[in-house]
């Protein structure tokens, strides 16, 4: 999928209204040039590095990455990510690490992170033999050194959501804030079968557990040393760990918000839609039981 964000303010899940984003245009600063010195000595030319070939040090930002067998993409998307970042305005590239956490690769997806991690030294792997999204996502989230965590896909890559939710997260204080496809302000390019079964999902959230937003799965960012409790508090992983602990960290009265997103699908899913529908309705069956029925958080 590719993305293009509206910068319109999203809604609020777990409190009172809506807030709205107001972003202050960058100051200037003019320094004028003195009458030159002539000097005959050689000029001593020297290559600036670019901050994506830097090696990170105390990041403040970690992005985590699940993927799995991403062969065709892999290589595309991260070298896109580090130059959008890099370019970015509102960021700061050497705040940033970048973790990719292959789950079950069978392809080149492994090898193809190792050669990245050359070129981009900000750039770090986890691997897992099993092919496991939740599990992927939670070892890359325990594993982050940043103090906030954005949780993303490597068909989106989207810097423009991550500048919207870093402001609301450092500038107005949320602990989470959602990137929601089925806001009203968003635009979910998605083929109809796939928004479908998105309605679906959440409509089968909002039966099991009482969730009340309008997305739980895809893109997120959170102050990771508050929200670390609802991570470790999850009790399913593959497809539901997103959603299981966007949920917690509402119902453990957290400061959750929702902006909106436009989505458009560039490859198809990694994994058939319809073979994981068994499984999501026992993990379904698992949160209802419990969050309704034992009480938890």
């Amino acid at each position: 999928m590719a993305t293009r964000n509206p910068r319109k303010s999203g809604s609020t899940v777990g409190t009172k209204g809506a807030s709205h984003v107001e972003e202050q245009p960058a100051g200037a600063a003019t320094l004028e040039s003195k009458s030159p010195v002539v000097d005959d000595a050689p000029v001593k030319r020297t290559q600036v590095k670019s901050a994506a070939s830097l090696p990170v040090e105390n990041p403040r930002i970690s992005v985590v990455i699940p993927v799995y067998n991403e062969e065709g993409i892999l290589s595309a998307s991260v070298s896109d990510l580090m130059y959008k970042l890099e370019q970015s305005p509102k960021l700061d590239l050497r705040e940033f690490e970048i973790i990719l956490s292959a789950n079950g690769c069978k392809d080149r997806t492994v090898e193809i992170a190792n050669e990245l991690i050359e070129r981009f030294p900000r750039l770090r792997l986890l691997q897992s033999d099993e092919p496991n999204y939740g599990k992927a996502l939670r070892q890359g989230i325990e594993s982050a050194k940043g103090d906030f965590v954005i949780c993303d896909e490597i068909d989106l890559c989207d810097v423009d959501f991550y500048e919207r939710a870093l402001y609301r997260l450092r500038e107005e204080g949320y602990d989470m804030v959602v990137g929601s496809k089925r806001l009203e302000r968003s635009f979910d390019k998605r083929p109809p079968f796939r928004r479908f079964a998105s309605s679906v999902v959440t409509w089968m959230l909002w039966l099991a557990t009482g969730f009340e937003g309008t997305d739980t799965h895809g893109l997120k960012a959170f102050n990771r040393k508050r929200l670390l409790e609802a991570v470790r508090a999850c009790v399913v992983d593959r497809d539901m760990f997103a959603s299981e602990f966007v949920i917690r960290a509402g119902r453990m009265g957290f400061r959750v918000t929702e902006i909106p997103l436009e989505v458009i699908e560039k490859r198809a899913p990694s994994i058939n839609l319809t073979k994981r529908v068994p499984r999501v309705l026992r993990q379904m069956v698992t949160l209802a039981w419990v969050i309704r029925v034992k009480k938890g958080a």
